[in-house]
């Protein structure tokens, strides 16, 4: 059997790598597409592996299109991991339509309700205004709703669902879960309904977090009867995808207050061109599709492609793997 990985993953993990696959051949693939296994140069025309690894580090190094290259062309591939949750990317669909099995990724999931936490608190709190109270020098008060009195409305909930969850319940929040099956449940939430009902509980969010996939379901859910609806004074948090949000019907919004805020790290366009209006609108956050980038990513990928490639030579289930319904097949 051969894997193939980025040449960054193969050292990090060498030896554990052995332990369960022992007679596997490791390719490795650098920047510069150089193929390499146990020291030698790999002609390409002999990389045809059975697994192949997309991880963390293969979008760092540049090795993405190479790697994504040898599972096109080459006739092996059985089992792909990837270091994406979401796979609205037509390439995965090409993946799966080629029959080779495809497993998503979890390992994003603590770093994103990190920052989804991160950022809802710190605009609840009035840490802003209470820093510009210290520039002026004045003794005031200012008061605040607790984020234990506040409603929030979760869309979504995979694995970056569940990690917020659980996150925000212990703050006493009053939680509703959106999913496209409400009887699958919604863990620690206070209720769960369809995305057919998220109007009815609009009005009240204080904090709105779109963390699910995007689909002909979900394309521009957020339009203008949506920020219509929403409770003016709410948040908009999109860790999901860019195209969930009409934007044009979020910058009217935005003009109402319906949000008073948004916290943007997915767009219809990225990298977001430097003439957007999101840059230097005053009620909008901005960051570089980057909500995941936490110090413990790379290492929790690492343990989730270990433990894959256990059960897939075990011939157990594999952690998340997609059905090809996901992409519409």
């Amino acid at each position: 059997m051969q894997i193939l990985m980025t040449k960054a993953g193969q050292e990090r993990l060498g030896e554990r790598l052995s332990k369960i696959a022992p007679d596997a051949q490791v390719v490795t693939v650098a920047p510069g597409d150089a193929f390499e296994s146990r020291g030698a140069t790999v002609d390409v025309g002999a990389v045809d592996p059975e697994v192949v690894w997309l991880s963390l580090d293969s979008f760092a190094s540049g090795t993405t299109g190479a790697l994504l290259g040898r599972i096109r062309e080459a006739q092996a591939p059985r089992w792909t991991q990837i270091a994406a949750a979401g796979i609205d990317n037509p390439i995965f669909r090409a993946i799966l339509e080629k029959g080779v099995r495809l497993s998503k990724s979890s390992a994003q999931a603590p770093s994103i309700a990190e920052y989804v936490v991160a950022h809802a608190l710190s605009l609840q709190a009035p840490i802003q205004a209470q820093a510009d109270l210290q520039t002026r020098r004045e003794w005031k008060h200012t008061p605040y709703r607790e984020i234990g009195h506040s409603r929030w409305v979760l869309v979504g909930y995979g694995n970056i669902g569940h990690e917020i969850a659980r996150r925000i319940k212990p703050f006493g929040v009053d939680l509703t879960v959106v999913r496209r099956d409400p009887a699958g449940g919604g863990g620690p939430a206070d209720r769960v309904i369809g995305l057919s009902q998220i109007a009815s509980v609009l009005p009240d969010a204080d904090v709105v977090v779109l963390a699910c996939a995007l689909n002909d379901a979900t394309r521009h859910m957020c339009d203008a009867a949506f920020f219509r609806a929403l409770k003016p004074g709410a948040i908009l948090i999109n860790i999901g995808r860019g195209g969930l949000v009409d934007e044009d019907a979020l910058r009217a919004g935005l003009d109402r207050d319906q949000p008073a805020h948004a916290v943007l790290d997915v767009f219809e366009t990225e990298p977001l061109p430097a003439d957007a209006w999101f840059w230097d609108h005053p009620k909008v956050r901005v960051t570089a599709h980057t909500s995941h980038s936490g110090d413990g990513n790379l290492g929790r990928g690492d343990e989730l492609f270990l433990e894959n490639l256990r059960r897939y030579l075990a011939k157990e289930p594999l952690l998340h793997e997609a059905h090809p319904s996901e992409v519409g097949l």
